[in-house]
């Protein structure tokens, strides 16, 4: 386990998380390692899911894709 110490912290900040702490039943230092877990543990928004399920809430979306008329270049393996 690693170890942090925060230096020059607000007394109104270190009292609101005495009080926290308190209301949750933990010490000062479990809650905040709770805060920090909760804060760095956030799952990965993944834009294009949202999108997805939102497109599909909405009943879809047809699109019209058009042929492919280009060629592919040749390759030169010379």
């Amino acid at each position: 386990m690693s170890t942090l110490t925060i230096r020059q912290l607000d007394e109104r900040t270190h009292a609101r998380l005495r009080g926290r702490a308190a209301e949750h039943g933990r010490s000062v230092e479990a809650e905040v390692r709770a805060i920090l877990d909760a804060a760095v543990n956030v799952p990965e928004h993944n834009f294009l899911l949202s999108l997805h399920a939102s497109m599909a809430k909405a009943g879809g979306v047809e699109l019209e894709v058009p042929a492919r008329t280009d060629q592919p270049r040749p390759v030169d393996l010379s």
